[in-house]
């Protein structure tokens, strides 16, 4: 890694021989060049070699003066030999990072600390605005790994299961994706679980993030549904776009009925404006009557690849989509046609949100990251990125979202 333009590499070490202790990362500061380098440092690796160098011996101000020292050398390049994730436990105290910016961008100065925003959650809005501006936030994007690097996907490859997805190359993990219990065609499905934890909040919003179904995995998808007792499925494409079918129309007609092997799905009722469509479904299981209610929201305004023009009608389904999503505990469906670009973006989204409500600071990479740890491919393009990151960006210098009256002391 190389420092940034202050100097700094962005993480903090512990132990030392002097203190007969390894030489463990303690604090890896987001969006820096530890941040940032591939494989990323963390928090808990061990530091077996400093550019080369043996640290075993060394003190804990010979290795902090190691570090600071590969400024000077003639790459500036600091080369870490580390041992990951040996150690996590026994916090110990360290004065926070801190981040002051260079200048305050006028389209954040409106809000501050004095507002009821504490200084962590501030920060990052400052550092996500600077980011957007100098072009480094989608640099910094672009360098993330698409796959999670060492989780299998076999079953999404195996011959009986390649004709149930929509793209080649995009497949569930083994670990994360979701098994069918009772399906006529075996448990697979191009369909994996991403659960997002709201930092100080306890709160974990669950979805399931899948393709749009292909006519002949309609009756799969009815059926997680059905086994997940999801009652809310979000659709971010339209069935056609540019002539090409992005996804199987999977529900009937206002007043019709449909049936999927033991599912029968009806549609009760139809609400359509130029960029959403709402609609409510019953499911019954016919083999004992069993019936669900089940909410179905589409955004219809979004181009495929692309992203929407201006932010306005997106946020306004998101917040839709939240009021839908108020204390449900079962997870939601999101899907466009392959449940990663813009059901990425939709789930960064709400995250961001739920994170300004509870006071937390927002890093969007860092919740890409933990995305793709759970589907690979989340967000698909630089482009969604940026418009999700200047979403975030909107709906905090607005105050369209604000934190919450419970965490606003913290």
């Amino acid at each position: 890694m190389k420092p940034d333009d202050a100097g700094k590499f962005g993480f903090n070490v512990k132990g030392g021989a002097d203190q007969s202790l390894p030489v463990l990362v303690s604090r890896v500061a987001p969006n820096t060049p530890a941040d940032r380098c591939y494989p990323r440092l963390n928090e808990g690796d061990q530091v077996l070699l400093i550019n080369g160098r043996d640290v075993s011996a060394m003190t804990h101000e010979q290795v902090v003066n190691f570090i600071r020292a590969s400024r000077e050398c003639h790459s500036g390049e600091l080369v870490l030999t580390v041992k990951q994730n040996v150690y996590l436990g026994e916090d110990l105290e360290e004065p926070a990072f801190q981040y002051v910016p260079e200048d305050v961008p006028s389209s954040v100065s409106s809000v501050g600390v004095s507002g009821g925003q504490t200084a962590p959650l501030h920060e990052s809005m400052l550092l996500l605005s600077e980011g957007l501006e100098a072009g480094s936030l989608v640099a910094q994007f672009e360098q993330l790994y698409r796959r999670k690097p060492g989780l299998a996907v076999t079953e999404a490859r195996k011959q009986d299961n390649e004709k149930k997805n929509r793209y080649r190359d995009i497949s569930p993990y083994d670990t994360t994706r979701v098994l069918l219990a009772s399906a006529a065609s075996g448990d697979y499905i191009n369909a994996s679980y991403v659960n997002m934890e709201i930092q100080g909040s306890g709160i974990v919003n669950r979805y399931i993030a899948c393709q749009g179904p292909l006519a002949g995995t309609c009756a799969d998808f009815w059926q997680m549904v059905w086994e997940q007792q999801s009652t809310l499925i979000v659709m971010l494409t339209t069935v056609v776009e540019q002539g090409r079918v992005k996804c199987h129309r999977y529900w009937p007609r206002v007043r019709d009925s449909v049936e999927f092997g033991r599912l029968q799905v009806t549609c009760l009722k139809e609400q359509e404006t130029p960029g959403f469509a709402f609609r409510e479904f019953t499911l019954i299981n016919t083999e004992n009557q069993d019936e669900r209610h089940i909410t179905h929201m589409q955004y219809l305004a979004w181009p495929d690849h692309g992203v929407p023009d201006d932010s306005t009608d997106f946020l306004d389904f998101v917040a839709q989509v939240r009021q839908a999503r108020a204390g449900m505990v079962e997870p939601t469906i999101v899907h466009c046609s392959a449940g990663i670009g813009r059901t990425g973006v939709l789930i960064l989204m709400e995250t961001a949100q739920c994170l300004i409500e509870a006071n937390e600071p927002v890093y969007p990479l860092d919740v890409v990251r933990s995305m793709r740890d759970q589907r690979a491919m989340m967000i698909q393009t630089a482009s969604q990125y940026r418009f999700v990151c200047e979403a975030i960006q909107r709906v905090y210098s607005e105050g369209i979202v604000k934190p919450l009256a419970e965490y606003q002391q913290r």
